[in-house]
């Protein structure tokens, strides 16, 4: 049975509706092979979805649908799915008021099922339409498997009385209705032999009237009294009822502030998922400028190097040209003077050449500096910018932040992958900064290595040169006092040259300087970006957690409009049953004052004629005179 249920369950769900669920506990506490739903209102969508699961259900044998208040739409559909049953035997359908479209889907019935033995029809009003009670008794007619039928109180006229008859003429397999025929006609007989009986009982009789006219007064005060007390409590109920309907109405005016809430909460958080996108591109592009600084500044560097490099060769290619003309000396003593000039002059074309390189390297140390202010000053105003931006999303959020109380699911798992790639995307940077940091490093070390190997040459060259020179002075002393000079001035050259790599050494420091000032830089940066990050993830936690709060709330609500309308349904159900049993109630003491008002009648109608025929037979109206 339990698949019944959950196939009533799916049904219900199919067609837009809820299950009820005192269905669903009565098919949970359904005995096996009996359905008994008697007292419970069923909707049309129950009725349905009953109907669909009674055309191939093979379990149950017996289905008790009495009191159960069905509209004339519910009963069709049940009864249409009987039609294709071929197990149920037993099916009692008392007090659901029947009428004509229920009479004609019982004919159907009746046609098409081949089952069914018991029937029960008490409490309706087939009798009422003619016409739909023809066609339920040519379904009578034509069924065979049909053995008990109970039609009692169901406004059967004359003409209906009629068609009954010619049914059951044609109905070979009913018995019930057949042997309650017999019993009334015994009753007939019985009640005409109490009819010679009655002469005995006038006194009695008369008492009996007085006493019951009695009775019939305390019981129509007792009715009234009913009828005042329920008309009471329908109009209590009705307040009730109304008062349920407004508290209703505004928890759904709550539900739907809620809902609007929710709506503008989910669209300032998207707001804020894109804000943080548009940070992440702008990091991006502060990261592709800083790489493109870099770059241009390490092109710039290897230039330098390599025009120092080119210098280097040339003062290297001038000291060898200075060498030759030591080692000619030797021959060329006469000729010395006119080359000393001649050196002279390009020491001095040389010293100017220097000069004018010395400057050049000024210059471009100056216009470096001034490309380093003005990419400091693009990264300040850029870092303005971004700070600008982030004061006016905080201002944003801030303005929105009463607005956005509450929160979905679905966005803490958004959030949670944008923290993973946000945390991915920290750990890329930090990885490319350690890159470029060690790059940087490697870089310097190689810079070190080729000025200290380009500072071993070049004192290798002068010792070279020192030792020639000494050569020269002990072969032509005579001749050193001019030699003496260009061997001062090549030292003074070389003293130049020294300082112009000590300057180099020192730009190289002052780089490297700048390298880690710019990752020191760098690190704040992203330090900050960081401590950002985690504040909107603070933010969003805390949003969150509101949101968790509000949806706690209202499915507290909502659980709490469930219980008030479980209670109200139950209310309803209680007062239904009542309103029932009392209209039963009702019925029964009509029936039962009709009753007794005919016996009464038939009583008086037979002690008149007793007395009469004990007149009429008396020898006191032999001997009176004639008038």
């Amino acid at each position: 049975m339990e698949e019944f249920r959950r196939s009533y369950s799916r049904l219900c769900k199919e067609s837009g509706s809820e299950p009820q669920e005192a269905v669903l506990q009565q098919l949970h506490q359904l005995p096996r092979g009996r359905l008994d739903l008697a007292t419970q209102s069923l909707t049309v969508d129950t009725c349905r979805a009953l109907g669909k699961l009674l055309q191939n259900q093979t379990l149950l044998t017996e289905l008790v649908l009495s009191d159960c208040m069905l509209s004339e739409e519910g009963t069709t559909l049940l009864l249409q799915g009987l039609c294709a049953n071929t197990v149920i035997r037993f099916l009692d359908l008392k007090g659901n008021n029947l009428r004509a479209a229920g009479a004609e889907a019982l004919g159907k019935l009746l046609r098409q099922n081949q089952s069914i033995q018991s029937l029960t029809l008490e409490w309706n009003n087939l009798g009422t339409w003619e016409d739909a009670f023809a066609t339920f008794c040519g379904g009578l007619a034509a069924n065979s498997t049909l053995q008990q039928l109970d039609l009692r109180n169901n406004q059967i006229s004359h003409k209906g009385a009629e068609e009954l008859a010619l049914a059951l003429k044609g109905n070979a397999a009913l018995q019930q209705l057949e042997q309650a025929m017999e019993h009334n006609q015994d009753r007939h007989t019985a009640f005409q032999e109490t009819q010679t009986r009655t002469h005995l009982l006038s006194k009695e009789v008369q008492y009996l009237q007085e006493e019951k006219s009695k009775q019939f007064l305390d019981l129509m005060e007792t009715i009234d009294k009913q009828r005042e007390e329920m008309a009471r409590s329908s109009q209590a109920s009705a307040a009730r009822v109304g008062q349920l309907q407004e508290a209703l109405k505004e928890r759904h005016s709550i539900i739907n502030a809620l809902k609007a809430k929710l709506q503008m909460t989910e669209a300032a958080l998207a707001l804020s998922e894109q804000k943080s996108q548009d940070l992440g591109e702008l990091l991006a592009t502060a990261e592709q400028e800083r790489l493109s600084l870099s770059q241009r500044e390490e092109k710039e560097r290897r230039l330098e190097q390599q025009e120092a490099a080119e210098r280097e060769s040339k003062l290297l290619r001038d000291l060898s040209a200075a060498n030759e003309k030591n080692l000619l000396l030797r021959n060329q003593v006469d000729e010395l003077e006119r080359k000393l000039k001649s050196q002279q002059e390009e020491l001095f074309l040389t010293r100017q050449e220097l000069t004018n390189t010395s400057a050049e390297l000024k210059i471009r140390v100056v216009q470096a500096e001034e490309r380093l202010d003005v990419e400091k000053r693009r990264a300040r105003q850029n870092m303005e910018d971004s700070e600008k931006l982030r004061f006016k999303e905080v201002e944003h959020m801030t303005r929105h932040l009463e607005e956005s109380e509450r929160a979905m699911q679905e966005r803490l798992q958004r959030l949670e992958a944008l923290r993973l790639s946000l945390e991915e995307e920290l750990s890329r940077v930090k990885a490319a900064a350690l890159s470029e940091r060690g790059q940087a490093e490697e870089e310097l070390i190689k810079a070190r290595n080729q000025a200290r190997l380009e500072e071993q040459q070049h004192l290798a060259h002068l010792e070279e040169k020192l030792r020639l020179l000494a050569q020269a002075r002990d072969e032509a002393q005579g001749t050193c006092i001019q030699q003496k000079q260009t061997v001062a001035e090549a030292q003074a050259r070389a003293s130049q040259l020294s300082l112009q790599v000590e300057g180099q050494r020192r730009r190289i420091e002052e780089l490297q300087q700048e390298l880690s000032n710019k990752d020191q830089e760098k690190v704040a940066e992203v330090t900050r970006v960081r401590v950002e990050l985690q504040e909107q993830m603070g933010r969003l936690r805390a949003e969150l957690t509101a949101q968790e709060t509000l949806r706690e709330k209202v499915a507290a609500l909502e659980r709490q409009l469930k219980v008030i309308a479980s209670d109200h349904r139950e209310a309803l159900l209680d007062k239904e049953s009542e309103n029932a049993s009392l209209r039963e109630k009702l019925r029964l003491k009509e029936a039962e004052i009709a009753r007794i008002r005919d016996e009464e009648a038939q009583r008086a109608s037979f002690l008149q004629n007793a007395v009469l025929a004990y007149v009429q037979g008396s020898p006191l109206r032999s001997l009176s005179p004639p008038k």
